[in-house]
């Protein structure tokens, strides 16, 4: 058995968002993702920290920011020897911030939740035939995109709370063709389908120790609940005699089936005179506790049917940002560096054994905008490598470039005569 051909999908060209709901995005902005998507206890005056939404009460009250962010990547596919490489593009998030009120900052935008892209097929002899091939092709597209809305307030010196409030709306296509080179047998083709309209809740909290003058300590924690996301996915199984080129069709609905879980995050990070940033996160995702519907053929009687076929996702990401002063005049001097580095465990099975786990590293730069019209300005930069892979299964390498600007506008200044 062998990969004969495979073609690259925006947003994603792994073959490994077939499963569940996909390729579960990082939902990070352009500075988390130079430190590897590091960002739960950030606090950030000058750029969106949507990971935690609590951090929007440090927004400077004089600026509205926009940011917007680009992806491109090459991903190198290895099975049993044999490689192939694909490349794709996405636009990957559009955010923007301020502060409304004293101590009371607000954030919109819209970013991916999860990403499907893969078409590829596997060829093999029937038999004991060296004629007669039959190939599976497996092809699919589509995605959860998720609109929100955020408020973080600090109601007490050193504590902040905050929460996003989302829309997720997408759909996604599924397929597996079966064919023979030549009349053979019956050949057996699903067709999977699903549209998601629903709502995300997420709530943040953190909390900054004033260690010293110059030192800091924040903890930052996010939980989202899970809950149905009003799906009605759909099996469409076309049986073919391709001898006599008869085909029956059977469709199969499950009212209100998916789900996402509960999920829980942490993060800490140290503050060193607002020039060294250093910190851990940890997030915990309880698919495990919520099932996917898998058609399958049971004693000869089709079925389609959830089962509990996806895991629970762990994640830890540590990493860090060096930047000399932030306002000094010099250009170097405002330059940040970045760098970060995660393990997770995935959430998906593949015929029954557990998905590739992941190794991701990054590195990037926060480049200033200095001209006589804007100051204030960032653009970020990052490369990303990402490992996936488990015994058995398809090992994929992924270089990524990521690419956001992050707009700083001074709206909201009182301007004066002299």
């Amino acid at each position: 058995m062998a990969v004969t051909d495979l073609a690259a999908q925006s947003g994603t060209n792994s073959p490994y968002s077939q499963f569940g709901l996909g390729v579960l995005a990082d939902q990070t902005s352009g500075f988390n993702r130079g430190m590897n998507g590091l960002g739960l206890g950030f606090r950030e005056h000058n750029q969106v920290n949507y990971l935690n939404p609590a951090s929007y009460s440090a927004l400077d009250s004089l600026t509205f920011i926009f940011d917007a962010g680009v992806s491109g990547q090459i991903t190198n596919f290895e099975e049993n020897g044999q490689k192939k490489n694909a490349n794709n593009a996405d636009l990957e998030y559009v955010v923007a911030g301020f502060r409304a009120f004293r101590h009371l900052g607000m954030s919109f935008g819209i970013i991916p939740f999860t990403t499907i892209g893969y078409n590829y097929s596997i060829s093999s002899f029937v038999g004991n035939s060296l004629t007669t091939t039959a190939t599976n092709t497996y092809s699919g597209n589509g995605g959860v995109h998720q609109v929100f809305y955020g408020v973080g307030w600090e109601p007490l010196r050193g504590l902040s709370i905050g929460a996003n409030i989302s829309y997720l709306w997408g759909d996604y296509q599924r397929s597996l063709v079966n064919a023979y080179s030549d009349s053979y047998a019956n050949t057996l083709s699903k067709y999977y389908t699903g549209n998601v309209r629903s709502y995300k809740l997420d709530v943040g909290v953190q909390y900054t120790a004033k260690l010293s003058k110059k030192n800091s300590l924040t903890l930052g924690a996010t939980y989202s609940p899970g809950h149905k996301i009003g799906c009605d996915p759909e099996c469409q199984v076309i049986s073919t005699n391709t001898e006599e080129g008869v085909s029956d069709t059977t469709k199969f609905v499950l009212a209100d089936a998916l789900s996402i879980p509960d999920m829980y995050a942490v993060g800490l990070t140290f503050n060193h005179n607002n020039q060294w940033k250093v910190g851990v996160d940890y997030s915990l995702q309880k698919w495990a506790s919520v099932q996917f519907p898998v058609f399958n053929v049971v004693n000869e009687v089709p079925q389609y049917a959830l089962q509990d076929v996806l895991k629970d996702r762990h994640k830890i990401t540590v990493g860090g940002e060096y930047c000399r002063d932030e306002n000094g005049r010099s250009f170097l001097k405002r330059m940040r560096y970045r760098a970060g580095f995660s393990y997770a465990t995935p959430y998906v099975t593949v015929n029954g054994v557990d998905g590739p786990k992941e190794v991701s590293a990054s590195f990037g730069f926060g480049i200033p905008i200095v001209n006589s019209y804007n100051n204030r300005s960032i653009l970020n930069i990052s490369g990303q490598w990402v490992r996936s892979s488990a015994p058995g299964l398809i090992k994929e390498n992924i270089f990524r470039i990521n690419i956001g600007l992050t707009f700083n506008e001074r709206w909201f200044a009182k301007w004066k005569v002299d």
